[in-house]
Order: structure tokens, then C-alpha cells, then sequence
């Protein structure tokens, strides 16, 4: 019996431990199991944080880049008088413009009221001087002649801005402009003008404009005589053209359209980008220019999609810069001005102020050979 109980008693023992060790080995398993998922499940909840976290802040650093960017400050104009500078006399194409499109303007700037100021003198100088050195708090505006480019690359005097510093808001109108004479004169071209000696006098409004700078560089590149004679604002010198004061101008085809319909003129040459449908008989100044004035003549004709560009006041917020922006591109787009343009025979291309600024730095980018022969041809009649 002793021996039985021994054995019996060995054998539990051996039983016991046995089981024993397996559920030790299965708990270590469990454990190391756990201890794995636990891991993984951290490994993965790491990883999905960090994607998670990167995803997040890759949106925000886009939602940032959004939200920089300037929204429209319209309560600013509310209750506000807002001045549209026009740098010429009532009367002619720049004033009609300014006139057509003020109102629209004042639609769009709920709240305000947009008044209409002419400031002529010294070829747009003087009212584009005011543009330039008003507050910059976005209550002045206005529109002047684009020969102004010329101008400044000239290095006139009685210049106070920068061309490429304006808050350029867009641009109203392209239009090619014409060299007209008086019907009654001899000549079909200016290089018949040059051969017979004769001196064409001319009508503008100032050393600054387009119709001076365009009219003295034609002199120059086709030899012919010219007396330039300033002073005339609006539709004066249609109505010198007229009485036989003057011999011609250049000026949009457009704002003489009464003198061509009247039979009162003819044209000499284009300057512009396209031939007018009128016209068709007209030489484009890019057909028939000297080799030596090419770049002179690119430039010439680059302007003729800037007819009517419209500014404000340097340094704007850029909140109220985008509000009237946003105003002028509304005013060109609304069925109600273009039906009055229609009307009133005005062309409207509306280019945006971003485009017009990129086209008036390339034009003021010149090198010093050519700013100097702009200078010299400029200035020759003073």
C-alpha cells in the first residue's frame, strides 16, 4: 500500500505540474500576443496619427494659403464719395468713357456715390499726378492717356508717377488710332508729304498724349514735316479739322467717326494691332515702317489694346483694391452699359488689372538707346 501511494501520489504530482506548465506556456502566449497586438495596434494608431496629422496640416497650410488671400472690403464704401479722375476736358473719347462707366461703378460699391472730376492740362500730366499722389484709401480713381508710357520713358518734366506703381483696376477699351489728314489736302501718304516739303500742322492735347508722341515718332520714322500744336482737348480738334485750322491728328478711328462719316478726312496709316474693317485700304504701320524704327513702332502699336486704362491710387489695402476691381470688371460686364455702349458706337474690351499691369511694365522696360531716341523724338518740337 505504502508503495501504491507513493506511486499514485508521484504520478499526480507529475500530472499536476504538467498542467501547470501548460497553462503557464499558454498565458505567456496570450501575453506575448497581447503584448503584439499592442504594438501593432500603437504602430498603426502612430502611423494613421502621424498621416492623419500630416493630412491635417497639409490642409490647413492650404486653407491658409486661401484665407491669405485679400477678400473684398465693400462696407468700406458704404456712405462713401469715390472721385473718377478724368485727366481731360468734358468732351472726346476719354470723358465718355469715364461718364458711361462711373455709374456702374457706384452699382457695384453699394453704398456709394462716384462722382466724375476733370482734371485736363499738360497732356493727362496733371490728372494723372493727382491719381498717383491722392491718400491711398481707395476713394480715387480715374483714366488717362496711355501715351503717358512714352512720356515717362522720355523723362518729361512735371512727371510725379510711376506708370508701373498705379493700382491698375483694368482696362475699359482697345482701339487702333489713325494719322488723318483733311480731305482737301494733296497727299496719300506721308512719304508723299516728305517729298513734297510740305508741314503738316497737327492737333493734340499735350506733349504727354498719344496723339503728340504717336504723331512726332511718325514725323521722324517717314521724314516728314510737322508743327505740332497743343492745347486741344475733347472733340477741339475734330472741330479745328473742320474750320481748316489744323491739317490733322491722330486719335482713335472710333472718336472720328463724325469726321469720316462727314467725309472731312482720310487716313494715312493704322497704328494698331489689326486693320479696321473701314478701312481698308489703309496701310498698317507694322507693314510699312523702316527697319530702324520696328521697336519704336511694337511699342506704338501695344498701346493701342490700353485705350482706356483705368488706375487708382498706389499702395491700396488690397481689400479695396479687389473691391474695385471687382466693381469695374461687374460695370464692363452689366447688359445695361454695354446696350448704352452699343448705342453710342463705344467699344468695350474689358482686360483685367493684373494684364494691364504686366503690359505696362514690359512697355517701360526699354533699354537706355531706345529711351534716349524716345527722348530726342519726344522733345523735338519743344
Amino acid at each position: 500500500m505504502s508503495k501504491r501511494w507513493w506511486k499514485f501520489n508521484l504520478l499526480a504530482l507529475v500530472f499536476i505540474l504538467g498542467v501547470a506548465l501548460v497553462i503557464t506556456g499558454c498565458g505567456g502566449t496570450q501575453q506575448k500576443s497581447d503584448q503584439t497586438g499592442s504594438s501593432g495596434s500603437s504602430s498603426t494608431s502612430s502611423s494613421s496619427n502621424s498621416s492623419g496629422s500630416s493630412t491635417s496640416s497639409s490642409s490647413n497650410s492650404s486653407g491658409g494659403s486661401t484665407s491669405s488671400e485679400p477678400k473684398e472690403d465693400l462696407a468700406f464704401y458704404d456712405g462713401k464719395t469715390v472721385n473718377f479722375i478724368v485727366a481731360t476736358k468734358a468732351g472726346g473719347g476719354y470723358d465718355t468713357y469715364g461718364r458711361l462707366i462711373a455709374p456702374y461703378i457706384q452699382k457695384y460699391l453699394s453704398g456709394s456715390t462716384v462722382l466724375v472730376k476733370n482734371v485736363p492740362g499738360a497732356g493727362h500730366i496733371i490728372g494723372a499726378n493727382e491719381i498717383y499722389n491722392s491718400k491711398p484709401d481707395g476713394l480715387t480713381l480715374g483714366t488717362f492717356n496711355k501715351g503717358l508710357i512714352m512720356s515717362q520713358i522720355a523723362g518729361l518734366e512735371g512727371i510725379k508717377f510711376d506708370m508701373a506703381k498705379f493700382t491698375w483696376l483694368g482696362n475699359a477699351s482697345s482701339q487702333s488710332r489713325v494719322l488723318v489728314v483733311r480731305s482737301d489736302l494733296p497727299y496719300k501718304s506721308m512719304e508723299e508729304m516728305a517729298k513734297a516739303g510740305y508741314e503738316l500742322k497737327v492737333a493734340s492735347a499735350g506733349v504727354g498724349s498719344t496723339s503728340y508722341s504717336d504723331a512726332m515718332m511718325l514725323s521722324k520714322m517717314f521724314g516728314f514735316k510737322i508743327k505740332m500744336i497743343s492745347g486741344y482737348q475733347g472733340q477741339q480738334a475734330d472741330l479745328a479739322i473742320m474750320k481748316g485750322e489744323i491739317d490733322g491728328q491722330v486719335a482713335g478711328y472710333d472718336s472720328m467717326q463724325a469726321l469720316f462719316d462727314q467725309k472731312e478726312v482720310k487716313a494715312l496709316v493704322v497704328i494698331g494691332n489689326g486693320p479696321i474693317k473701314d478701312l481698308p485700304d489703309v496701310p498698317m504701320l507694322s507693314d510699312i515702317v523702316p527697319a530702324d524704327f520696328k521697336a519704336a513702332a511694337e511699342l506704338m502699336n501695344s498701346q493701342a489694346s490700353l485705350a482706356r486704362p483705368i488706375a487708382a491710387t498706389p499702395g491700396l489695402p488690397p481689400e479695396r483694391a479687389l473691391a474695385l476691381r471687382n466693381a469695374l470688371k461687374k460695370a464692363l460686364e452689366d447688359p445695361e452699359l454695354l446696350d448704352k455702349a452699343a448705342k453710342a458706337k463705344l467699344q468695350i474690351d474689358y482686360l483685367n488689372g493684373e494684364k494691364v499691369a504686366q503690359q505696362i511694365a514690359e512697355a517701360l522696360d526699354q533699354p537706355p538707346d531706345f529711351a534716349e531716341m524716345v527722348k530726342e523724338v519726344v522733345a523735338a518740337d519743344k
